[in-house]
């Protein structure tokens, strides 16, 4: 038995739309969504006919950021044999707890590639958008824009391009510094 996408399903459209009031979206609650990072759904078509998206929306400098600790992660677990992502806990108070000797060795070197990648501009991404038709609710889109923030403005001025068929991606690749104190 297959089972159907319920984000093609009018009446589901409907009740979405039906949220979303005056905007032309809704936001997704959670503890993800950052000033530069929004999960919200839309409607808009597919093929013509009119489907609920699930799009995520970040910030092209949020995307570098990830690209950079990716190949770090993997540097780090070339020269360590041991190698696990790093867990920070916190004790009771909400502090963090101290790292033992291999993971704090990890993390200066991850720091160490992060920053030779910076230096050399060994990454650089540009404005970017996928589409994933395998979900299970609706239709993904996973959307990289070179803006600071992402706002509701954003996010709207996003909708009407891509539904309108105006939307144009910057194909000017770009490569930013890190804004962490700690690392730079």
């Amino acid at each position: 038995m297959s089972t159907q996408n319920k984000g093609f399903d009018p009446a589901v459209i409907e009740e979405y739309r039906a949220k979303m009031g005056e905007k032309s979206f809704l936001i997704v609650d959670s503890e993800d969504n950052s000033d530069e990072y929004v999960n919200f759904f839309f409607i808009g078509k597919l093929d013509g006919t009119e489907v609920l998206f699930d799009a995520v929306i970040y910030t092209l400098r949020l995307s570098h950021e990830s690209e950079i600790f990716e190949i770090a992660e993997h540097e780090a677990a070339k020269r360590f044999p041991n190698f696990r992502k790093i867990k920070y806990d916190e004790d009771e108070n909400g502090n963090l707890n101290k790292l033992d000797e291999e993971e704090e060795e990890i993390g200066l070197f991850m720091a160490e590639v992060i920053m030779e990648l910076e230096d050399e501009s060994g990454v650089k991404v540009k404005e970017r958008l996928e589409l994933d038709e395998g979900l299970t609710f609706g239709v993904g889109l996973d959307v990289a824009l070179n803006v600071s923030h992402i706002t509701d403005n954003v996010i709207s001025e996003f909708i009407e391009k891509y539904n309108s068929g105006s939307l144009r991606l910057d194909p000017t690749y770009y490569s930013f510094k890190t804004e962490d104190p700690e690392l730079a």
